[in-house]
């Protein structure tokens, strides 16, 4: 029953969510600092939620006190036509006092699955040495309306990819913030814009899209500096890549999304044959993003488990905060320094994007490539040499187990390291990455898959150590997602989904074996909702509470925020650090 909703809301998404993509280091946290994580006390919507029907028991009443300041709370029984305009709790970016300068680089409605075009220029009386460059998204929709994919690309370069809210009757408002400041190449030259949000309105899904995207660039000034980004922002042509033969450092950066196509769209739930189950995929759920160079594997990446806000057949659970990165889609970066001598000879050299465990003939992954690249300025060509690539072996295993409750039992992962060295202006210089790739889920569902349930932890470890003139540095980055999630659809049809998801990661560079710079990141998202499958959505007498809590700090800081929401009203906005 349950994963008849899911594919029926599916085949919504492949003709909305992102169907338009058919258009168009390695160590963990010091044990002081994850300690010191783990002593900041947690909040989660449960202590501040309203106990509506089908609320879990023991959960008090939402009080004045965790409201936002100077609003009073007046939650409401059950979902109405029109909740709060969507928030997530990340950080705004931080802007300097310079200067700013502002270009509209796309203003549209979109109805369909015509991309927007138009011409972008430079900011004028801001230079074109900038300290920070920021985009802006304001979008508009009311209605009804599945979620979207979208992307924005300047002079071909993809600087943007989102997704949108699902709005209310009454309709909302929302806005995605992003430092672009790394493109500040393609920003200073003139090139096309191209931007779409694929979409379908008809006397059933009505709601229009109406965004616009700016830019905003600071100047530098006194302290402030313009900001050290590449030299040059690449994208393929035919498939190939060219780079200036005197790079010293090369970063691939791939906007990889899972959607659109059926099923991957949950590729995390995917199971092989002889498992029962709707969404089949021939190796079962695990995923990897591959990166090849002339046929050789340079990169590998576990893709974040993005939940778009129609997501695991419950959108009560999205409509004020979306899932982690859903409205900003972060790329996949590969450092493919080691393969700088390589394609530094001046030849195109074809690079590929795969993604592991997909069906053959299977859609549903887009996978953009840019390319960063930073210069040796004192030479015309940095000639250098790929000496290593050690690639383990790949490890995927889905245990099926029959019975009441069949269950899927998965681990993957797999190891790769590659080096080599570049001779440089100011000497030879050695880059050796390492990356290691981890999945553990346990899947379990009923006859007819009226409970539906996953735990899952997926962690990518990362290392980039570079020696050359000076002090050995390392940078050192562990990246873990979670997802804990079960949905039910009672004897009543009382669809009732209970998730957790988790964007972490740990970050420390060291120079010469000292700590010079550090963070940690715990971005986490709580939800429980409830509603009337089957019926007309005015009868659908939905609850639902949500939250998320996002803790960034580090050597630069520290930022602590919650948002906590009861059936579609804000009840906390606080933050502590």
């Amino acid at each position: 029953m349950r994963r008849r909703i899911v594919m029926s809301m599916l085949a919504g998404v492949i003709l909305s969510a992102s169907t338009f993509l058919g258009a168009g280091p390695a160590s963990a946290a010091p044990p002081a600092d994850a300690a010191q994580l783990a002593a900041i006390p947690a909040r989660s919507a449960d202590q501040v939620a309203a106990t509506p029907r089908d609320a879990p028991s023991g959960t008090p009443a939402v009080t004045a006190a965790d409201a936002p300041a100077g609003t009073a709370v007046d939650t409401p029984a059950e979902f109405g036509t029109d909740w709060h305009d969507p928030l997530t709790a990340a950080p705004p970016v931080a802007r300097p006092a310079t200067k700013s300068c502002a270009v509209t680089v796309a203003e549209a409605q979109f109805r369909d699955f015509t991309p927007y075009r138009g011409a972008y220029a430079p900011p004028s009386g801001c230079g074109d040495r900038w300290s920070k460059v920021v985009l802006r998204l304001d979008g508009k929709v009311k209605g009804r309306q599945f979620d979207r994919l979208g992307y924005l690309h300047i002079g071909g370069v993809e600087i943007f990819r989102t997704s949108t809210p699902e709005p209310s009757p009454d309709g909302i408002e929302w806005s995605v913030e992003k430092d672009v400041t790394r493109y500040s190449d393609t920003f200073r030259r003139g090139g096309d814009v191209e931007m779409l949000i694929g979409n379908v309105v008809d006397d059933t899904y009505t709601g229009v899209l109406d965004v616009k995207v700016t830019l905003t660039f600071y100047a530098q000034g006194g302290a402030v500096k313009s900001a050290a980004t590449p030299d040059r922002v690449l994208t393929l042509q035919d498939g190939t890549l060219t780079t200036p033969r005197n790079s010293e450092r090369v970063v691939a950066e791939v906007y990889a999304t899972g959607s659109g196509g059926g099923c991957e769209e949950y590729w995390y739930l995917t199971v092989p044959d002889p498992a029962p189950y709707s969404c089949k995929a021939d190796k079962g759920p695990y995923r990897e993003v591959q990166i090849k160079v002339d046929g050789q594997l340079a990169g590998i990446a576990e893709p974040f488990p993005t939940v778009w806000t129609g997501g695991w057949s419950n959108p009560f659970l999205w409509y004020v905060i979306p899932g982690p990165r859903a409205f900003d889609i972060k790329p996949i970066e590969y450092d493919l320094t080691p393969y700088a001598g390589l394609l530094n000879d001046g030849r195109p050299h074809r690079i590929d994007v795969s993604v592991v465990g997909v069906p053959a003939g299977q859609t549903g992954w887009s996978t953009p490539v840019n390319v960063l690249v930073w210069q040796d300025a004192k030479r015309a060509h940095v000639s250098g040499a790929l000496t290593e690539v050690r690639a383990g072996d790949l490890t995927n295993s889905s245990t099926y187990t029959p019975g009441s409750e069949e269950r899927l039992d998965t681990v993957g992962g797999h190891r790769l390291t590659t080096a080599g060295y570049v001779d440089t202006s100011h000497g030879r210089v050695w880059t050796t990455v390492r990356r290691t790739l981890a999945n553990t889920s346990a899947h379990h569902w009923t006859d007819g898959e009226n409970t539906d349930a996953l735990k899952a932890t997926w962690t990518d470890d990362e290392s980039v150590t570079v020696d050359g003139r000076g002090p050995v540095g390392v940078r050192r980055t562990h990246r873990t997602y979670t997802m804990d999630g079960t949905t039910t659809l009672a004897a009543d049809d009382r669809l009732r989904t209970v998730l957790t998801l988790g964007d972490r990661a740990a970050v420390d560079e060291t120079r010469g074996g000292r700590r010079t710079t550090w963070s940690r990141l715990d971005d986490t998202y709580a939800g429980d909702a409830t509603y009337t499958a089957n019926v007309p959505r005015d009868q659908r007498h939905a609850v639902g509470t949500t939250s998320e809590r996002y803790r960034l700090y580090g050597s630069d800081g520290c930022y602590d925020r919650v948002l906590v929401t009861a059936q579609g009203v804000l009840t906390r906005d606080r933050s502590d650090c």
